[in-house]
Order: C-alpha cells, then structure tokens, then sequence
C-alpha cells in the first residue's frame, strides 16, 4: 500500500519580537493511502500546527512533508481541511455552501452537481438543501461541512476536532457517519482530537504527541476487532478498554514528567 502522506524530519520554531519557541521537533511518521490515522497529546504539542503544516498551510522550519510522494509547499486540492467550527457563509443556502469549493476550482459542471447531491442524500440532508446554516443544528451543519469537504473530491481529509462543540450524541452519531462515509469513498483521514476514546474507536492507528517541543512519544496500531466495527459498536468491544488503559498511561507518564494534561 502506498503512502498517502509523508513527513521527514518536520520541525517548526515560531519566532516573535521576545523569543523563538521549538514547537514541533524532527517529527516523522507516514499515512498509507485509506489509513485513519489521530494524532493526540497534551495540549501545546503542536497537533493543530501539525495538521496545518500537513495541509501546506504553514511552511516547516525545516523538513519536508510529501502527499502521494509529491512535496508539499503550499494548499493543494488533493487535500480537504474540516475544522471544528463549520465557518458556514450565513446568508448562503446549504447547497450554496456546499458548493463553495467547486466555484472557487471553477467546477461546476453537471457531473461535480450530482456529485454534491449525492453527498448531500448520504448525509440525509437533500431535503434541507434550500434551507439556511440559521435553521439547522450543530451536528447538520457539520455535515453541511463534511459535504463541502468532500465535494472537490480530495484523496485525503484533514480533520481538526470537528466534533468538539458538539453534544455527546450528536459526536457519537457524526463519528459513525464520518468513518463509514471516508470508508466507502476510500478516503485517507488525519484526526487531530483531544479526546482518546474517539481516536481509538474512529482509527487504524494513534500517534500519540508529548509536548515542550512537539514530537512522537508512541504509535498504537488499533487491532482489528476494534478498527473493523464502526465508532460505537467499537466503544462496547472488551479491548476496547484495556487498550484505552495503555494510552492514558502515557499521557500519565507525561503529566508526572510536567508535560501538562489532555
């Protein structure tokens, strides 16, 4: 299986008028294309920084990130970016905002409007699609985003807590929905959470982050009575908990050694 993502050696300082900070150090790992991979750590570990890095959106100090073994240096279309807020345009329609992507590629063709009405039935939002972001809950509005995500057909999906605002049942219910949607489109995803029981019930693999500077403490690969189910069936699986057990300790590990909490 071949890479979808590539990062080697990526280091981030961020200098002000007072101090230059080590965020990120010499951080290296790869994403197999269709791989979900969550990165998790304590806060200031450099997650967010990561993703944006990731997406071409800061350029590294040093090191180089590579998408389907081309170099990364600025936002491409083969990357989609879900963040927590939805940042839907308010006096737009649901299927306007859906569409953004597209009219800002210049693909509006009949086909690439099918495409979005597909995604909009999968999402149950095709009757809601004249409908105002005013008028819809949190969770339909982040399917609304996911919509609009997925419309200009990215090959991988960046997500920034994007469940983060949401209530508990809507979270359950958007996970669910978001890996058996990325799983039929064959999608590679990069999770950004803070919370461990959602990256390991949404993932193939975790990569957990200390902090002060940013860089890999550990990976855990999710076994496959876990990862093969969907978010919340996989929560009730008996090794659900125990390897939950595992990674709270190494964030344990880090608070005793000052690395801050979750």
């Amino acid at each position: 299986m071949e890479n979808a993502v590539e990062l080697n050696g990526v280091t981030h300082i961020y200098v002000t008028e007072q101090r230059a900070s080590l965020v990120l150090n010499y951080i290296s790992f790869t994403v197999k294309s269709g791989e979900f991979v969550s990165l998790i750590g304590p806060s200031g570990c450099g997650k967010t920084t990561l993703l944006s890095i990731i997406a071409g959106l800061i350029k590294p100090t040093e090191g180089i990130v590579k998408v389907a073994d081309a170099e990364v240096k600025r936002p491409t279309e083969r990357i989609g970016y879900m963040l927590q807020q939805d940042y839907l345009f308010p006096w737009r329609t649901i299927w306007s905002n859906a569409m953004i992507g597209l009219e800002l590629l210049g693909r509006k063709s009949l086909e690439e409007k099918q495409y979005v009405e597909h995604l909009l039935e999968e999402m149950g939002l095709a009757s809601y699609k004249d409908f105002m972001p005013s008028q819809l809950s949190g969770g339909m509005r982040q399917r609304v985003a996911l919509v609009r995500t997925l419309a200009t057909k990215p090959d991988i999906l960046l997500l920034d807590e994007p469940f983060s605002a949401l209530d508990y049942q809507t979270k359950l219910q958007l996970e669910d929905l978001v890996v058996d949607t990325l799983r039929a489109h064959q999608k590679t995803a990069v999770l950004v959470t803070h919370d461990i029981s959602e990256a390991i019930a949404m993932s193939d693999r975790i990569i957990v982050l200390e902090p002060n500077p940013g860089q890999v403490r550990q990976t855990f690969d999710i076994p496959d009575d876990i990862r093969t189910r969907l978010p919340l069936d996989a929560r009730e699986h008996t090794s659900f908990q125990p390897l939950f057990r595992k990674i709270w300790n190494e964030f344990e590990a880090m608070e005793r050694k000052g690395g801050g909490k979750v």
